[in-house]
């Protein structure tokens, strides 16, 4: 369908201005690259908490959940509970490492304990699985514009591209902080406004369209099926979606710069821990949305479960609300992680490997590159997305083969003495090729169907933990544990 007029200036008009705001923000915060890619360290515990939902949920939630609990059920929600528990781990053991010290990219923890090759390793991982995964989500979001406007997807894909680029690389980390932040209560709000409408428009009410998804079974919560295969169970959600949020919060540049530009470890802290509890809710939020949608369409069939919510917008609300929640659906979606990927790209590879004596001027202009760069690859990745299922599944599920292995050598550095560059090396390895057989590859190679996607950050993480620690010990352990005996 063509958007009315009203829809197309609200939907214009808060992409120019999110994008010049952004833009704003990031030439009043020069600094050069530690400005450029840490902020100044000057960003308070509520806006760390706020923009770390913003980041982390994106348009995979706003449409995935929605569809996930108008397919399924109540489910989902015991990953969320492994997310929240997650987090509690990351603030304990993960963040007092970040703040030892000022780092620019979360790898240089694995530099200091083992040296360049596994951090080199983890950074290619994360700059790989971080093209996949958000290339994945800017699809997603050019999707709901495609399907309420009837515009064909590319054009959608390169608008938004093209916008998230241009105030990220202009802004850095300060424009994507700030307007994440601001971003967040945009969504909600577009949420709420859904939420209120599929109410207004069920014949039964939201009782008793709730009453007959009960009976249906769509509120079940708790599913306690000890199933590998089965990506929504208890056990794959509280230790699936542990390990999730420790490669997501714990080890992935993406998010843990979030962390590294907070005023101190206890705003860092502070905020991570708030939204566990702020991420629960909206996903409450989203889900019910979707029982709801499943009781306003009694339960008819989707081609994609990514398309259902943008064709209630489309179809029943009125042009200027239809505008402002696909603005709310962009807003989830320019969240970029482009200047995490320039951070990594920068000081993990090119300085320590290209110029290490590259003046501060370049290394900013160098930085404002790669931004340009990798937004380029997502949008190619993004063209390329638009046959999987459901889009929130795809992204995590990219994102959980690559993120095991980092996991895993972070495990080894934090939480042994022993390991050494050898076996972590090997370990992250092992962990790579056993998640990938373990899900990708195992109808082919076993022929049979492989572990749900909530397990492959765990699969992969063990078995690099355990091959890497088993590796070191019988290579003589640590390198300074032998230097130390050796003196």
């Amino acid at each position: 369908m063509k958007l009315p007029l009203s829809a197309v200036f609200v939907l214009l008009g808060y992409i120019v201005a999110i994008t010049a705001f952004g833009t704003w923000l990031g030439r009043r915060h020069s600094g050069g690259v530690r400005g450029y890619f840490l902020g100044g360290k000057s960003v308070p515990w509520w806006a760390i908490a706020s923009c770390i939902v913003a980041t982390e949920t994106s348009t995979l939630t706003f449409i995935g959940a929605p569809g996930t609990a108008y397919n399924s059920n109540f489910t989902f929600l015991q990953l969320v509970l492994g997310y929240v528990i997650g987090r509690l781990v990351v603030s304990v053991v993960f963040l007092p490492a970040y703040f030892r010290g000022e780092i620019y990219t979360s790898y240089e923890i694995l530099q200091r304990r083992f040296g360049g090759a596994v951090r080199a390793t983890s950074s290619g991982i994360f700059l790989l699985s971080r093209t996949l995964g958000d290339g994945i989500r800017l699809h997603a979001a050019a999707l709901v514009l495609a399907v309420a406007a009837g515009i064909n997807e590319w054009w959608c894909i390169l608008a938004l591209g093209l916008a998230m680029i241009l105030y990220t690389e202009e802004g850095g980390v300060v424009a994507t902080i700030w307007t994440d932040s601001i971003q967040m209560f945009v969504y909600l709000f577009g949420a709420i406004i859904c939420f209120v409408a599929v109410a207004r428009a069920l014949p039964q009410g939201v009782s008793g369209a709730l009453a007959q998804a009960a009976a249906a079974g769509k509120l079940d919560f708790i599913n306690t099926a000890f199933d590998f295969r089965e990506p929504f169970t208890l056990w794959a959600g509280v230790v699936g979606g542990m390990f999730l949020t420790l490669a997501t919060h714990g080890t992935d540049h993406y998010l843990v710069q979030r962390f590294l530009v907070a005023k101190s470890q206890r705003d860092a802290q502070t905020g991570l821990i708030l939204s566990g509890f702020l991420v629960f809710a909206q996903f409450t939020l989203f889900l019910v949305l979707g029982i709801l949608l499943w009781a306003f369409y009694g339960g008819r069939s989707f081609a994609r479960a990514d398309e259902i919510l943008p064709t209630f917008v489309a179809n029943e609300l009125p042009g200027g609300f239809t505008g402002l929640i696909l603005a709310a659906i962009v807003a989830a979606a320019l969240s970029p992680s482009l200047n995490s990927m320039a951070s990594a790209t920068l000081r993990d590879f090119y300085v320590p490997y290209v110029e290490p004596e590259a003046s501060e001027e370049k290394q900013l202009r160098l930085a404002k590159r790669f931004t340009v760069f990798w937004g380029i690859l997502q949008i190619g990745v993004a063209g390329l997305a638009r046959n999987v299922e459901s889009a929130l599944q795809a992204g995590l599920a990219a994102l959980g083969y690559a993120s095991g292995p980092t996991v895993g050598a972070f495990a080894l550095g934090l939480l042994t003495t022993t390991a050494n560059t050898k076996g972590t090396m090997i370990g992250m390895l092992a962990g790579l090729l056993g998640s990938l057989s373990a899900g990708l590859l195992a109808p082919t190679l076993f022929g049979r169907p492989g572990v749900a996607w909530t397990w492959n950050v765990f699969v992969g993480a063990i078995l690099t933990f355990v091959c890497g620690w088993t590796v070191s010990a019988l290579s003589g352990g640590s390198e300074a544990k032998r230097a130390e005996t050796a003196q």
